[in-house]
């Protein structure tokens, strides 16, 4: 099946095939339609699915059969977890909607307010943009959404995550009534459930990706070793492997800056990527690191939660996640269209817990693989698929709450860049 015989009209099939694309995903051939009618939606689809093409594309055809916007109004709000999602988002919109005369505009944390206001002044069709920043700009009377017709939660269940219900629920209460609604969460837990309840209405649901499902082209393996033998185990891989493109997760911004200089020293190009670095300085790094400048890319969960790189042939595990279905999300960062990819996970015996919620999660035991030189002193358990776990009871409670006047990563700022289509 096309593009074309899902209703897309040719500005908009122009673009996309531009882009190099001929034949809708799964996610596109499911969801396209259901925009396309004027249902509520709720998709289950993770980043490398096509899943934003799946509610850009058909979101840009319903605006460009409407009126003009009016100014600090917008037509349609995409709603997003973190600055870089945003960003990828924003870009979408723009790529697709090149032919076609609508505007937009992205608003985020890490930069001034200034450039967002402008953006705003004349209004926009299409917003894309973090909970926390837009209450800001609706305090600052820049923004109004009684002409709003379409509204999209992206990664819904990382909102959450990420301590945004209660802005979400401020944001709800403005808009129109009267509206189109689309949900997309990597799952349908029973949170997601529970929020989509109460915002959407009758829904179409879709799902593309067997729950917590990993992709049977990557590799997946473990090395047991010590925690302070991790780094020097990491440099030995890398360097004996010849890897020239790896991704690594580390828990926490300090663990992440520590890595980095580890690594720094042991003469391989690394750079850290996390909540506290400036929107400027993750943007370089990330581009750094496509371009093949930077080996390594540290990242905590929430800086690298919607990365979207080509052909990733390395994932690592510096440190496993607490909640188990944060491995899903990190090692699918490889091993994405078809291509075959690795992940690997450095695990001492501390993180036990951790490795046999993942296993149950995944349900699948992780081959070990002992790198010599690095046999670890405090030996890893064997695992098992049918014993219990205690390592998800309380998962959730063990993610620190976000703070006010920390939404969206950073303290105050944002970001506004305008596009409007030639």
């Amino acid at each position: 099946m096309s593009f074309a015989s899902l209703g897309l009209s040719d500005p908009i099939l122009k673009a996309v095939a531009e882009q190099g694309y001929d034949t809708p995903s799964p996610i596109q051939l499911q969801a396209i339609p259901v925009v396309l009618s004027g249902q509520d939606l709720m998709a289950a689809a993770q980043t490398g699915t096509g899943k934003t093409a799946g509610f850009t594309l058909p979101i840009l055809e319903r605006l460009s059969q409407g009126g003009p916007v009016a100014p600090n109004k917008v037509r349609a709000l995409v709603l997003t977890p973190t600055r870089e999602l945003a960003a990828q988002v924003g870009e979408s919109v723009s790529l697709y909607g090149q032919h076609l005369s609508l505007s937009s505009a992205i608003v985020f944390g890490g930069v001034k307010i200034n450039p967002q206001l402008m953006a705003l002044r004349k209004g926009v069709d299409v917003l894309v943009a973090t909970p926390g920043r837009l209450m800001d700009l609706y305090n600052q009377n820049a923004v109004r959404f009684d002409q709003l017709e379409v509204l999209v939660l992206d990664e819904a269940d990382r909102m959450l995550d990420m301590g945004f219900i209660r802005d979400i629920k401020r944001i709800m209460a403005l808009l129109p009534a009267k509206r189109q609604t689309l949900l997309f969460s990597a799952t349908f837990s029973t949170e997601i459930r529970a929020l989509a309840k109460g915002l959407l209405k009758a829904p179409v649901e879709v799902s593309v990706t067997p729950s917590n499902a990993t992709a049977p082209t990557v590799t997946q393996w473990i090395s047991p070793v010590d925690k302070n033998r991790k780094a020097p185990l990491l440099c030995k891989l890398i360097h004996e492997g010849k890897w020239q493109q790896v991704l690594v997760f580390t828990r926490t911004k300090h663990g992440a800056n520590k890595l980095t200089k580890q690594l720094e020293a042991n003469h391989i190009t690394a750079i850290a990527i996390h909540g506290n670095k400036s929107q400027n300085a993750r943007t370089k790094a990330l581009a750094d690191f496509k371009a093949g400048e930077v080996r390594v890319l540290v990242a905590t969960d929430i800086a690298a939660r919607g990365l979207d790189i080509d052909l990733l042939p390395h994932v690592v595990n510096f440190d496993l996640p607490h909640v188990p279905e944060d491995y899903v999300h990190r090692i699918g960062r490889t091993g994405r269209a078809g291509q075959v990819g690795q992940a690997v996970s450095l695990v001492c015996a501390d993180e036990l817990d951790q490795l046999k919620a993942i296993e149950k999660v995944t349900k699948k035991l992780l081959e070990r693989k002992i790198v010599s030189g690095f046999e670890p002193v405090h030996p890893l358990p064997e695992t098992q698929l049918n014993a219990p776990s205690h390592a998800k009871k309380n998962t959730r409670s063990r993610r620190p709450p976000q703070r006010s006047g920390h939404r969206d990563g950073v303290r105050s700022g944002d970001l506004a860049r305008g596009h409007k289509a030639h």
